[in-house]
């Protein structure tokens, strides 16, 4: 198990501190991580969470619902979504009674394409925890946002 004191080779001012630099820390060792596993299926961690929402949506929803629903609020939603629909995995619509509306649809490809990373995608990044810490980690989250 990991020690971020001894990780980063630091002693800290208090708990809260040590806290801090650990959640960003973490963070960016878990994107690491998310990035290795999602370049083999040739998509970014954001454009998986992009996909995850249109599928979860189950119809062609606006380009600012997406936004405003993905994880990570990427200023470059727009541009990962251009690379999506170059790849055939999304369709943009335009809205007929908006010319300014555009909807996004998941095409089968990009269906196809989450049924084969479910398979794959598994929750070892948090296996040294059991349901409850999972639970209470979550629960320490929320609190702090």
């Amino acid at each position: 198990m990991g020690d971020i004191s001894q990780d980063i080779n630091s002693n800290f001012a208090n708990n809260k501190v040590k806290a801090l630099l650990n959640i960003i820390y973490t963070a960016n060792w878990i994107s690491s991580h998310q990035n290795e596993f999602f370049k083999p299926y040739g998509i970014s961690p954001q454009q998986f969470n992009i996909l995850r929402i249109l599928r979860g949506a189950g119809e062609p929803i606006k380009v600012q619902t997406i936004k405003e629903r993905m994880i990570e609020r990427a200023p470059n939603a727009t541009r990962l979504m251009d690379k999506l629909c170059d790849k055939g995995f999304i369709n943009r619509l335009p809205c007929p009674e908006d010319r300014r509306v555009v909807h996004i649809q998941i095409t089968d490809p990009g269906l196809l394409l989450l049924k084969d990373i479910d398979k794959n995608f598994k929750e070892d990044l948090l296996e040294n925890l059991t349901e409850n810490e999972a639970s209470l980690l979550s629960d320490l989250l929320d609190k702090i946002r």
